[in-house]
């Protein structure tokens, strides 16, 4: 599916504490068809503040996806999950939770938190571009977000 060139630039926000899995999803979304603003923070504690545009954040956009990882310092993608899911103003955010764990706890544990969907990383390179290039063509070329 073609998206536009010049449709607007869609805006994902990468909860990421691994250098390594933010420099492959740049990467990965570098190459898209889809124009894509990457933000990242690098803890959950960054992220909700981020998400309300507090301190440095203040004129930062309303991302339209918000790719959460769940083990971080500080605060960790269980709790950022759930104080999104709480906030009216944010709770409409989807949330794909991309994570390393594979554990059934956390899986239904996202769930019940209302993640939008649940995604075990892989451990191979070209598999994990893969995941982030099928991501963003099921959220930004089929799914219908909700608006800003």
């Amino acid at each position: 599916m073609q998206v536009q060139s010049s449709a607007k630039p869609v805006d994902v926000l990468l909860v990421e504490d691994d250098p390594g899995d933010v420099l492959l999803t740049e990467e990965t979304l570098l190459g898209s068809k889809i124009r894509t603003n990457l933000h990242v923070a690098g803890d959950g504690v960054e992220a909700l503040a981020f998400l309300r545009k507090e301190g440095r954040y203040a004129g930062m956009p309303r991302p339209d996806l918000i790719l959460l990882d769940l083990n971080m310092p500080r605060k960790d993608g269980r709790e950022v999950l759930a104080e999104i899911k709480e906030d009216p103003d944010l709770k409409t955010i989807p949330v794909a939770v991309l994570t390393t764990s594979s554990q059934d706890e956390d899986i239904l544990r996202s769930y019940e938190l209302h993640a939008n969907c649940y995604i075990t990383k892989p451990v191979g390179l070209e598999q994990f571009a893969t995941v982030v290039q099928s991501l963003e063509d099921f959220w930004f070329a089929i799914v219908k977000l909700p608006p800003k």
